[in-house]
């Protein structure tokens, strides 16, 4: 079962080794709109107006997990910043890592990340690897409507998730955010760093229009 499990795990993450850079990007471009659109349907349990008119940095993943006593997991997604005036082009990155503990099953979960800090805009902007919850402090989100008044900084990032399938157990492992510079460089055409994107220095392609259209709401 656990080798039935990893199998899944690996077939779902390898699709995209099948797509070139480009169209992997601009599919997982289009899946962070749909899914910031998504968190916002239901305003009461939503994330709340005021945090993301007040983040600096957000960072939009679909992750995929599964195992049987031990667990795998990887996705990818996208991360913007917060400009002068509007938002960056994003920047595309990428998770991955193996857990302990009971698990179960296989999970789709889609992430919003709010980056509440200069710094944490920053970790991301680096050719490093982030990871969550070392230097970077990071916890559940405020939610909904009823949070709206009362919202107050409590870590460098918020996350927020939606799970689409079964999964029991917890998980211990970090997360660790990597930077794809091969898809920004498909993306963009050129050879461009996610420092490069996220200060405004990209210009950002045609088909990211609806995602900042999207976050300019904020």
């Amino acid at each position: 079962m656990r080798a039935i499990i990893f199998l899944i795990v690996a077939t779902v993450l390898s699709a995209c080794s099948t797509t070139s850079p480009q169209v992997a990007m601009q599919q997982d471009v289009d899946q962070a709109t749909s899914i910031i659109q998504r968190f916002q349907e239901i305003p009461e349990k939503g994330i709340p107006p005021a945090v993301l008119k007040a983040a600096k940095g957000v960072a939009i993943l679909t992750v995929t997990k599964g195992g049987f006593i031990g667990s795998a997991r990887g996705g990818s997604g996208v991360v913007v910043a917060r400009l002068a005036k509007g938002w960056s082009g994003p920047s595309s990155i990428s998770t991955g890592g193996l857990g302990f503990g009971f698990q179960a099953g296989v999970d789709v979960t889609e992430f919003v990340m709010i980056l509440n800090t200069p710094a944490a805009v920053e970790a991301f902007s680096k050719q490093a690897n982030v990871t969550l919850g070392g230097n970077l402090s990071i916890s559940a989100g405020p939610v909904g409507r009823s949070a709206e008044a009362s919202v107050a900084l409590q870590s460098a990032i918020y996350s927020y998730s939606r799970s689409q399938g079964f999964f029991a157990g917890v998980s211990l492992e970090g997360t660790v955010i990597s930077v794809k510079d091969d898809y920004n460089q498909a993306y963009y055409g050129r050879p461009v760093t996610a420092q490069e994107i996220l200060s405004g220095k990209a210009q950002p392609p045609a088909g990211a229009r609806n995602l900042l259209q999207e976050m300019s709401k904020y």
